[in-house]
């Protein structure tokens, strides 16, 4: 029982980003087809569904960057570096990675201390009555999240002994 649970746990952190960016692309689409047969069928708009649809776009966006850096994806020029040997080509990636971690860190401890200030003088979204600094917490949470999947995927790839298949590969 205790490996099936633990299994389970280790899928589900696995497919995090997928899970969650198809659960919050579902309400995104389910709150808008609503909106849409609504506005057909009455003339009037629902304002819940906008707004929830808006802030499920807003995590889909963030996590969605997560899953784009666990899986290596995010836009980069390499171009330039496939005429190097492979050392060198993996320590200008890992060099370019950490900057990116280094910014993602600097940016997710300045957006923490103005949600903080936020959570300190709560404002409540107009139509829900959420307390935006939760909605908008998804924004540190996601460039940390996306650190730690650029980190995992070295510490994978170290620990399996292919750290060069970052460098062999043309994405």
């Amino acid at each position: 029982m205790a490996k099936i649970f633990l299994r389970f746990i280790g899928k589900l952190y696995d497919n995090f980003e997928e899970i969650f960016c198809a659960l919050t692309m579902g309400i995104m689409v389910a709150c808008l087809m609503i909106q849409v047969g609504v506005r057909w069928t009455t003339g009037a708009g629902m304002a819940w569904t906008e707004e929830l649809s808006r802030y499920a776009f807003i995590w889909t966006v963030f996590i969605g960057a997560a899953l784009v850096a666990k899986h290596g994806s995010h836009v980069r020029i390499s171009a330039q570096f496939m005429l190097m040997p492979i050392k060198v080509r993996l320590a200008f990636r890992f060099f370019t990675d950490l900057m990116w971690v280094g910014f993602n860190l600097y940016f997710a401890w300045l957006s923490w201390q103005v949600i903080s200030g936020g959570l300190a003088f709560p404002e409540y979204s107009p139509v829900l009555g959420i307390v935006r600094g939760y909605v908008e917490m998804i924004i540190p949470l996601g460039f940390v999240l996306m650190s730690w999947r650029i980190l995992e995927g070295y510490l994978r790839r170290w620990r399996q002994g292919n750290l060069t298949e970052l460098v062999e590969q043309v994405h």
